[in-house]
């Protein structure tokens, strides 16, 4: 069955909304495991939220795989979701630091290749990336997957489709903090932080003060920052846009980006 048949197949079945997953697979051991045993597992303590409902797996393997490195290129449907201590899971690993810690232990079904594959443009931290069936099947690269705010979806298309290539929920540590940026830009000349404000997460004071102490440190860090609100975005998205576009073109164009995303 064609590709493109088989995806619409998937999505009338389960439903545009199926939650999915994207998971890092760092090491060949893992690897063999989910091929062999069909399972991966999640530390509990660090899982994302909304696990048990996740329909649907897919693996982002590391510069260890190879010419299939930095890419997302197989997913599985989940069987089911339980959990044990690490030492049960991988009893040949008994001195690990984290031997005693609880994971989850998710079995899949048989891998399933995406063709063509999602891959990453530059170095970035991935770890987990929830998204869904529909944007799984459909995705030209990571960004692609991510699912967020309504007004960020909004922004991060209208700059994608003008060739202004952003990374989305990108990781950054400045100043000794960590910090996840909406939409990041790295130009040649420096970087630029847009961020989408939605009121639910940027309306009162106290919210006012981690917003200006988080831009400060960035700023001192060398940053440039944009915010727009959701108003914004969605009444005059032409305007932000052209904002985006000069100070892009200020800081001498966006940078070529590297090759894969190394871990």
């Amino acid at each position: 069955m064609p590709k493109a048949r088989k995806h619409r197949t998937r999505l009338q079945q389960y439903g545009q909304g199926t939650p999915a997953l994207v998971a890092i697979v760092p090491r060949k051991k893992d690897w063999r495991l989910l091929w062999s045993e069909h399972w991966y597992r999640v530390p509990v303590r660090t899982a994302p939220e909304g696990l048990e409902q996740v329909k649907w797996l897919a693996f982002y393997q590391t510069k260890a795989f190879g010419d299939e490195k930095w890419a997302v290129n197989y997913y599985a449907e989940v069987a089911g979701i339980s959990r044990a201590r690490r030492i049960e899971l991988l009893p040949d690993e008994p001195n690990n630091a984290r031997a005693q810690d609880l994971y989850y232990r998710v079995e899949v079904g048989e891998l399933l290749r995406l063709n063509p594959p999602i891959p990453s443009r530059r170095w970035r931290r991935i770890v987990f990336i929830p998204t869904t069936l529909e944007k799984l099947l459909q995705a030209r690269e990571i960004n692609d997957l991510y699912c967020t705010s309504p007004i960020e979806d909004r922004l991060y298309g209208a700059m994608s489709h003008s060739g202004l290539a952003a990374e989305r929920q990108f990781f950054v540590r400045e100043q000794g903090e960590g910090y996840m940026l909406d939409l990041a830009l790295l130009c040649r000349d420096g970087s630029i932080d847009v961020e989408c404000d939605g009121e639910k997460y940027h309306t009162g004071p106290e919210k006012a003060l981690v917003d200006r102490m988080r831009d400060n440190a960035l700023t001192l860090a060398g940053w440039r920052i944009l915010r727009f609100s959701g108003k914004e975005i969605l009444s005059e998205p032409d305007r932000c846009l052209k904002t985006v576009r000069h100070l892009v073109e200020k800081l001498g164009g966006l940078e070529d980006p590297l090759q894969g995303a190394g871990v």
